[in-house]
């Protein structure tokens, strides 16, 4: 019955539903309200569902001791106070993740009580000022503590309030000997949420994962892709390519949509301005794939040059107006750092 919206509205089911379903497109609060809060915390999700938030997004990776943890990489140097904490300076170090090497503090090296011990912080404290107010408040959270709050929401609200987790470098945690799939199949498993119509849309970046769980669940599936480079596992394989009639169809095979960055849908020229759309949202529905946008932010750093306001990078723009070209495509949904604005301009 809570999964009558996510079906509804992104997967054309007839179930009954709690309440009435959203109307399309569906909003999804990228990390929570992460315009308004620092990301991936209890005050963004919540107050992401607050502002009318179909769906809220945890990002998923690894502790040392297996457990999924809530952080947008594994790095997690930018997104808590670790560097401030003496106990744990010696494990800053350089690892290799899908083929980039990064220095700092990664999840893996960290055992669930000791991440606890962290407090999350602004990602972007420049840009977002007034989130980053909040720094030093909420610890991080587990993968089952955001479906409890998903879940207590739905209850309290008479919404149907969805999860839509990203498996973060799976190939990476699995040659680390943390089976991210394995662990996270065991979570939906605990939750009753394995079935088609659970209020889940499960995203990754790559392929062999989502393969993998069409053959051993039934939740709703989403294909990531980028405007540039290509899956991690899969070596010389491009989005671009994926994101060809011919590719498409090989991603409804074991996918039920596709998330794309807003560049393959609406590309934009060398002065930043929005060109004509692409032919990716007609052809993806013509091979059965829901089609979700991401990421709509509301700053004029992140704005097409036409849509922007003022010079300031930080300063919000035409938002709204972005956010309804977009919609006038015929997206299925949208990730969006401001929710709220999101559903206000559909």
């Amino acid at each position: 019955m809570i999964a009558a919206m996510l079906t509804a509205v992104l997967l054309s089911s007839s179930q009954p539903a709690m309440s009435t379903p959203s109307p399309s497109p569906v909003v999804i609060a990228h990390r929570g309200a992460s315009g308004e809060r620092p990301e991936h915390t209890r005050a963004a999700y919540e107050l992401a569902i607050d502002q009318g938030a179909d769906f809220i997004e945890p990002d998923l990776v690894m502790t040392r001791d297996g457990h999924l943890v809530v952080r947008h990489e594994n790095e997690i140097g930018e997104t808590t106070d670790v560097a401030d904490r003496p106990a744990f300076a010696a494990r800053r170090t350089t690892r290799d993740v899908d083929g980039v090497p990064i220095t700092g503090w990664f999840t893996e090296d960290f055992t669930l009580a000791e991440l606890k011990t962290l407090r999350a912080r602004e990602r972007l404290p420049a840009l977002r000022p007034a989130s980053a107010a909040f720094d030093g408040q909420e610890p991080i959270l587990t993968f089952d503590e955001v479906v409890v709050i998903a879940r207590d929401a739905s209850a309290r609200t008479g919404r149907v309030i969805g999860v839509a987790p990203e498996l973060k470098h799976p190939s990476h945690f699995a040659a680390l000997g943390l089976p991210m799939e394995d662990v996270f199949i065991a979570a939906l498993e605990r939750h009753g949420l394995t079935g088609a119509h659970a209020p889940f849309l499960i995203q990754c970046f790559e392929v062999g994962t989502l393969e993998r769980l069409a053959a051993r669940i039934d939740a709703p599936l989403l294909q990531l892709m980028q405007a540039h480079g290509g899956p991690a596992d899969r070596p010389g394989a491009t989005y671009a390519e994926m994101a060809t009639p011919h590719g498409l169809a090989a991603i409804a095979r074991y996918a039920d949509a596709i998330g794309v960055q807003d560049l393959m849908v609406v590309p934009r020229d060398d002065a930043g301005r929005a060109l004509e759309a692409s032919a990716l949202i007609d052809n993806a529905h013509a091979a059965g794939l829901k089609v979700v946008v991401w990421t709509f932010r509301a700053e004029n750093v992140f704005l097409p040059a036409q849509y922007r306001v003022g010079d300031a990078s930080a300063a919000h723009g035409d938002f709204e107006g972005w956010l309804k070209a977009i919609y006038a495509l015929g997206v299925d949904a949208v990730f969006s750092d401001f929710p709220a604005a999101a559903v206000k301009a559909r």
